[in-house]
């Protein structure tokens, strides 16, 4: 049944009135791609800003969630597109099998992670998630049902992996896990007094699979770009102490709590940010060391508590990440950091990682260097602030990542994105002219 509904992405802003379809069977396609002028896919809802939304027509396909098929022998797993990470990991996870890649929400589909051909804190060494799918099935314009790999249709495949939904509907996937000896990580916390050291400990860190930083967006001065930088990696069996021992491969476990309603504007002023920032940055510092932790908290920090994006209350907020080219990643990191500093709003959470190189997606977002994601909430000033972070990531060779945008313009995305050509030349062979696949990010960003 179809139904008008708000709809938003994570940060909730902006939000458009949209005609929602969940897609339930295969057969009901026909008349969707018929009826619709055009229409977007649409997984968990967690790209942050307009990409899953399209008034004419927007397509749940979390109905859509059934494992087809998996060899115990290669770690392959072929799944439907609305298949959750979080459904994933709770199966996989007791049977000592990992996604290669995850980003930083369980609450993704697989579609949406080849659509946003996601990045987690071990692309330095393993690359995006598209690096480990070897096929996938595509819904057409027409209602024809393509299989895409490096090999059939190569450069549709190409755009189709970070192509945000815009070459056609992902009906399946097949990628491949990775063993596991246990559920729990070996975790070593580096407090870092500036950016200089907060590089340096990246660099030093290459050689651990994982790696992350928090950093303190709101410190000036010497003390600018200091963090809390966490690396890790498996633990064996025989490195677990005798209390995580008796259960060395549990499940993740659900969110601790919720919030129930968008919190006040107030909540994230920049004193209390501030005051937040210094604590969390001493009590990390105490607390450097190693320390098993279970994968969940590591990798999923912000899932343990569930809608914890209504704390920056109604207006919403802004993801602003960017990918940094190594040559110029100090400097512009340097100058994003002080602009955001200097505003008067601030952002109150910023996280760094390490990127290798960048993949095969003509629209894939990393590049060998870093990247910095900045949580804004949305004021009356906002816009400007992003205007100039925008700027700077322009000035310094970077680009902006398309599943957190709801700002940038068409102007800076293509400094951004050399393949944007190729890809509208492959879009069209699945998605028309003109494209039948588009959502209010597309329409944006002129694509």
């Amino acid at each position: 049944m179809t139904t008008a509904a708000p709809l938003a992405g994570w940060g909730r802003h902006p939000v458009r009135d949209c005609r929602l379809e969940t897609l339930r069977e295969a057969g009901q396609l026909d008349a969707l791609l018929d009826a619709a002028p055009t229409l977007i896919p649409r997984g968990g809802g967690r790209a942050y800003g307009d990409a899953a939304l399209n008034p004419a027509l927007t397509l749940s396909m979390l109905a859509q969630d059934r494992l087809l098929h998996f060899d115990a022998d290669s770690g392959r797993l072929t799944c439907e597109a609305g298949v959750t990470l979080a459904d994933i990991l709770k199966f996989f996870v007791p049977r000592g099998w990992f996604p290669p890649v995850l980003p930083g929400t369980k609450f993704v589909t697989v579609g949406g992670m080849v659509a946003a051909d996601v990045h987690g804190k071990n692309h330095h060494r393993d690359g995006s998630f598209g690096a480990h799918v070897d096929s996938l099935t595509l819904v057409a314009a027409d209602g024809g049902a393509r299989t895409l790999s490096r090999t059939e249709h190569p450069d549709l495949f190409r755009a189709t992996v970070g192509g945000m939904g815009l070459t056609g509907i992902i009906m399946d996937v097949t990628f491949r896990l990775m063993r596991i000896p246990t559920a729990y990580l070996n975790v070593e916390t580096l407090a870092t007094q500036d950016l200089a050291e907060t590089m340096a400990g990246f660099e030093d860190s290459a050689s651990w699979p994982y790696s992350v930083a928090w950093l303190d967006a709101l410190a000036r001065g010497p003390a600018m770009g200091r963090g809390l930088l966490t690396r890790a990696t498996f633990m064996a069996r025989d490195e677990l102490p005798a209390a995580l021992a008796a259960a060395p491969s549990r499940g993740p476990a659900p969110p601790l709590a919720s919030v129930p309603m968008p919190a006040p504007k107030w909540l994230l002023n920049r004193p209390l940010v501030k005051c937040f920032n210094e604590c969390y940055y001493q009590l990390g510092r105490r607390g450097s060391g190693r320390r098993p932790t279970h994968l969940d908290p590591y990798f999923f920090p912000l899932d343990r508590v569930g809608a914890l994006n209504r704390l920056a209350g109604r207006p919403g907020f802004a993801q602003h990440q960017c990918a940094l080219p190594m040559a110029t990643s100090a400097p512009a990191l340097a100058a994003l950091l002080d602009t955001v500093a200097a505003s008067h709003r601030g952002a109150y959470l910023a996280v760094l990682k390490r990127f290798g190189p960048g993949g095969d997606g003509l629209l894939s977002f990393p590049m060998d260097g870093y990247t910095l994601a900045l949580d804004i909430p949305m004021r009356h000033d906002t816009a400007a602030l992003l205007d100039a972070l925008d700027g700077i990531v322009g000035e310094h060779g970077g680009r902006i990542y398309l599943a957190k945008d709801a700002h940038c313009s068409a102007k800076r995305l293509r400094a951004g994105y050399p393949g944007l050509n190729d890809f509208a030349t492959a879009r069209a062979q699945a998605a028309g002219t003109p494209p039948k696949f588009a959502s209010e990010l597309s329409r944006r960003l002129e694509l």
